[in-house]
């Protein structure tokens, strides 16, 4: 193993916006500075679906992608990824990549997970096959993954849960994220590059358990934090609460990682009150389903209305995909059951997520941010 490079100033704070707690800064990597606020489209198992790599360097200028240490784990497996130099040379990617630790997929796809203060049991959703994940297991993987910013291994719990189960899962989670920062210390990295380790505050929306999470694991000096365990059902004014509590305990000058989140309503809300980093499966899921984001609002290509609709797919949006294709076509092509289809919708909204990311800085660099805000998030929040 190479010694492990002295990382270099991990977040720059460039500005907050005078009239809320919106902000802009730059997360250094070793290959390349990520602008925030960012959307990470996510990579699940070392591709974006339906997403071509050059296209999300071209069409989206993607500056990081997400990858999740469960679906590697279980397939190809992280010795096969090792073979091939890491998560980047497997998958011809030279940018930044962030990977969850797998902790929220064993908990709701596992089959029989059993969780201890020692490590989770569980069985494969693909084969029934039996695997073990610990704190130390957790980090190697990711060593082994080679990803630039690796996350702790936590217990994200349902969100239904009493809050005496919140506060002993939040309990196990930092005495995990104890666990992972020691053996993110004990390791190196395996390809010459450093890999930043994030800590999950935890807490469902329990505001005593999160206070309680996100102080505890300030005290554990982090070069980031994400917060977890939110948009699982518990309805937007309740994640928006913790969202706000959190960001108020946690490093001004520290990355804020909301995770699985969301809508472009719910990443305005999260950005207002100081949220960073964001990722979610809906833009890419929803777009294979029909469900088309734009400039002008949702819509469900699907529709008969789009037959002979033959106005660009969003001629809002500057790029290739958005100003090239007519929604009557992209209908057809979804009609048809053509891949193509699923390929326009996919790239389509990674873009809109990508431009509101972009107007985000703009607007709170002109502190200026909930003027922008009350003016987007209806439009974009249409249904058409």
């Amino acid at each position: 193993m190479l010694p492990e490079r002295q990382p270099r100033l991990p977040f720059n704070l460039i500005h907050q916006d005078r009239t809320c707690g919106a902000r802009i800064g730059t997360l250094v990597t070793d290959r390349g500075p990520i602008r925030t606020p960012v959307f990470m489209p996510v990579g699940t198992s070392a591709t974006v679906k339906a997403v071509h790599q050059r296209e999300l360097i071209r069409d989206i200028d993607a500056e990081i992608i997400l990858g999740n240490t469960y679906h590697l784990l279980l397939r190809p497996g992280p010795d096969l990824i090792e073979e091939a130099g890491g998560l980047h040379g497997f998958m011809a990617w030279d940018r930044p990549i962030l990977t969850d630790s797998g902790g929220f997929q064993v908990y709701s796809l596992a089959e029989r997970c059993t969780i201890t203060d020692e490590c989770v049991t569980f069985r494969s959703h693909l084969d029934g096959s039996a695997y073990t994940l610990s704190p130390e297991s957790a980090v190697d993987i990711q060593r082994q993954l080679g990803s630039d910013i690796m996350m702790v291994l936590d217990e994200c719990p349902a969100g239904n849960v009493s809050e005496s189960y919140a506060r002993t899962a939040n309990d196990r989670t930092v005495r995990w994220a104890r666990r992972c920062r020691k053996r993110h210390a004990e390791t190196r990295q395996l390809y010459g590059h450093s890999q930043q380790l994030f800590a999950i505050v935890q807490g469902v929306v329990y505001p005593s358990v999160r206070r309680e999470s996100a102080l505890r694991l300030v005290d554990l000096d982090f070069p980031g934090y994400a917060i977890g365990g939110l948009s699982v059902g518990e309805g937007a004014p309740a994640m928006y609460e913790m969202v706000e509590l959190v960001c108020e305990l946690l490093p001004a000058g520290k990355p804020r990682y909301l995770m699985g989140v969301g809508t472009p309503g719910n990443m305005l809300e999260a950005i207002r009150r100081g949220i960073d980093m964001f990722d979610c499966v809906l833009p890419t899921r929803n777009a294979r389903n029909g469900r088309i984001y734009t400039t002008e609002g949702e819509l469900n290509i699907r529709n008969a209305r789009w037959r002979d609709d033959f106005s660009p797919l969003d001629p809002g949006l500057r790029g290739y995909v958005s100003r090239t294709f007519t929604k009557a076509y992209v209908r057809h092509l979804f009609q048809a059951n053509e891949i193509l289809g699923l390929q326009i919708a996919s790239l389509q909204n990674l873009a809109l997520y990508a431009w509101l990311m972009r107007r985000a800085r703009e607007a709170i660099a002109k502190n200026r941010f909930p003027a922008f805000m009350a003016e987007a998030a209806p439009r974009l929040g249409r249904r058409r």
